[in-house]
């Protein structure tokens, strides 16, 4: 019987091999054997694209971590005294405790570095108060004093010095084409409690005027031309970076909307690189010139209507300085900066044409003062915040 079984699978082996041979069966070769489902080609190309985008994300931290910081405050506060109930003297329920001193320390904002030797950007309302002493904590935890703040008065910014070498800046990008819908991250300390937090959305809008300010600090102060986007932000993230896809800074962040969600906002990193311009050439001096004026702007409408010029209204004086060295009043407008007219609706707003002058520069202006019109010089002095 077992004879029987080998030769009848002889048989049949050497009849496929001859049928093998005469091409009398497809060769196993050409078999297509593909049992697993045929995906879509749009399935595939979406999650490529996702993968892809993980990728650059995962990319731009990772490059970005080392640069990003959080700033602390450290500052001593005066309690003061009060009474309690002391309920084991019935004859003198009442007790003062005495008022006692208390050291402060704790982190409320974030920066970004932006040179090797020290420079740190972050925002004035995280730094406004002078009386306080601030410290830089990196990335790889050491901790810096802030040895001087030089703060913008017009933007809510501020530059950081600090003692330190070979720190890894990070590349300021190029604000003046962002696209709605570009992809942004946003990296800090959010609530002054988790560092190097990362939140991802895409820039939701732009040109946008909001308030900016601290609830840590109790400041406030309006801000034109920001960028709106979707990150998650919230308090500590102001100072931090604000990146697109290649790992440029594209903004600092700055604020929230209270009433809303998912929507932060970040001062346009042109306006830090002019910033940082205007430092260097300084010679790297934390004082900046001024006229010693408040004022605010007459647009055309208005000042057809009042029958005035256009120009900057001077609100108020400040004492000693060289507006009131010249003789410049409240109620006075400001017509001309060394030539130039002075419109409501131009960008370089007086502010920031004096901030491109050096100390001692002497500037011609044009006043006009209850209908008629003169030229003073005004020498421009330094002033440290």
């Amino acid at each position: 019987m077992l004879r029987k079984i080998v030769t009848i699978l002889s048989i049949i082996i050497i009849a496929l091999a001859v049928a093998q041979t005469y091409n009398y069966l497809p060769k196993l070769t050409n078999l297509n054997f593909n049992l697993s489902p045929k995906i879509p080609t749009e399935t595939i190309k979406e999650q490529r694209v996702i993968v892809s985008e993980e990728s650059t994300i995962v990319k731009v931290v990772e490059e970005s971590l080392p640069s990003v910081v959080t700033i602390g405050i450290n500052k001593t506060r005066y309690i003061g005294g009060y009474y309690e109930i002391d309920p084991f003297n019935p004859f003198s329920p009442f007790r003062r405790v005495p008022g006692r001193k208390e050291e402060v320390e704790r982190n409320i904002g974030s920066g970004f570095i932006v040179s090797s030797d020290g420079l740190i950007i972050t925002n004035k309302h995280v730094v406004s108060d002078k009386e306080a002493e601030y410290i830089v904590l990196t990335y790889d935890n050491q901790k810096y004093k802030v040895e001087k703040i030089y703060r913008d008065p017009l933007n809510d910014l501020a530059i950081l010095k600090i003692n330190a070498k070979n720190l890894k800046p990070l590349e300021l990008g190029d604000s003046s084409n962002l696209k709605l819908g570009q992809l942004a991250i946003a990296i800090g300390t959010p609530l002054g409690e988790f560092r190097n937090t990362v939140t991802v959305g895409v820039i939701s809008g732009l040109g946008r005027g909001i308030t900016a300010g601290s609830p840590f600090e109790g400041y406030v102060e309006k801000l034109d031309n920001v960028i709106q986007t979707d990150a998650a932000i919230n308090p500590g993230n102001s100072g931090g970076p604000l990146l697109n896809s290649r790992g440029q800074v594209i903004g600092v962040n700055t604020a929230i909307a209270a009433e809303g969600q998912n929507i932060g906002f970040a001062i346009p990193i042109n306006v830090v690189k002019d910033l940082l311009e205007e430092f260097r050439r300084r010679g790297s001096t934390f004082e900046r010139p001024y006229i010693g004026i408040r004022y605010k702007m007459i647009d055309r409408q208005t000042a057809l209507l009042n029958e005035v010029p256009e120009g900057a209204l001077v609100v108020e004086i400040v004492p000693d300085s060289p507006a009131e060295k010249v003789g410049i009043q409240p109620g006075d407008i400001i017509v001309e900066f060394d030539g130039k007219r002075l419109r409501a609706e131009d960008e370089e707003t007086l502010a920031k044409l004096v901030l491109k002058r050096k100390v001692g520069d002497r500037v011609k202006l044009k006043v006009w003062r209850e209908g008629r019109s003169f030229e003073t010089t005004v020498t421009l002095e330094g002033f440290q915040e």
